[in-house]
């Protein structure tokens, strides 16, 4: 299940216009999604409009992209997936502030985080697990257990979750006021378990990606970034003197 448009057309006086906290147990199928077979349509608890995709679509999508731009449609799924996330998080500080009446600012990044991919994983785009242990050394690793996009392409040789790693990008560099990139580092595509992705500043995610090229593992490529920091002790994600540990 995906969005039929990254930023919904409602304005955020409609969002905010939404029920009491009592109301706001819909964490499960049956109430967050609300489908209307007469007109067609599915919607979510906060407005969002809905298509169904199959996993053709997807494959035909990718194959489609790499035939018109070849090697550039990596880039472009990226790009939109930035843009995604960038639209995503602006719409979700909104919509938690509205829920829980509480800022965001002052909230858990670990329950902010949750609360965000909920809605991700019931949308079929899988479940993730976040390593927040090195985010004052400057990068974030996020494990994804069954990417939609490598699910669909299968064992390839090579990543393909790069809307994935565009949408990290984007969502985080809202949340922690940082310009951040993303790339990924394993994908179930290359024959791994699990999709896992390296967040962090432009420079990191070069060299990660210059290692990657170069046949480095997952593992290799965060021991050579403890060791990068270790050196020089810069790039941190988070201020140490962050009075509530979350960066928000």
């Amino acid at each position: 299940m995906t969005k039929s448009t990254f930023r919904n057309n409602t304005t955020e006086e409609s969002i905010l216009q939404l029920n009491s906290l009592s109301q706001v147990c819909h964490y499960s199928r049956h109430t967050f999604f609300k489908f209307d077979q007469s007109k067609g349509q599915i919607r979510d608890w906060n407005q969002h409009q809905y298509v169904l995709a199959s996993d053709d679509f997807i494959v035909s999508l990718l194959k489609g992209l790499d035939h018109e731009v070849g090697e550039a449609s990596g880039w472009l799924m990226y790009l939109i997936g930035k843009d995604w996330g960038t639209e995503d998080a602006k719409d979700f500080k909104i919509w938690f502030e509205r829920d829980y009446r509480f800022s965001i600012n002052k909230s858990s990044l670990s329950f902010a985080l949750e609360t965000w991919w909920w809605p991700l994983t019931s949308q079929g785009w899988g479940k993730w697990n976040v390593d927040l242990s090195s985010i004052r050394e400057g990068f974030i690793f996020v494990d994804l257990f069954d990417s939609a996009v490598a699910k669909s392409m299968g064992n390839i040789g090579k990543p393909v979750c790069f809307l994935y790693a565009g949408l990290l990008a984007g969502f985080f560099s809202v949340m922690l006021n940082r310009g951040l990139s993303s790339t990924e580092i394993q994908c179930y595509s290359m024959g791994n378990n699990f999709c896992r992705f390296l967040i962090g500043s432009e420079t990191r995610i070069k060299a990660a990606e210059f290692w990657l090229s170069s046949g480095a593992t997952a593992q290799e490529i965060e021991a050579r970034l403890l060791d990068q920091d270790s050196t020089n002790g810069n790039g941190r994600l988070l201020d140490q003197d962050s009075t509530n540990g979350n960066g928000l």
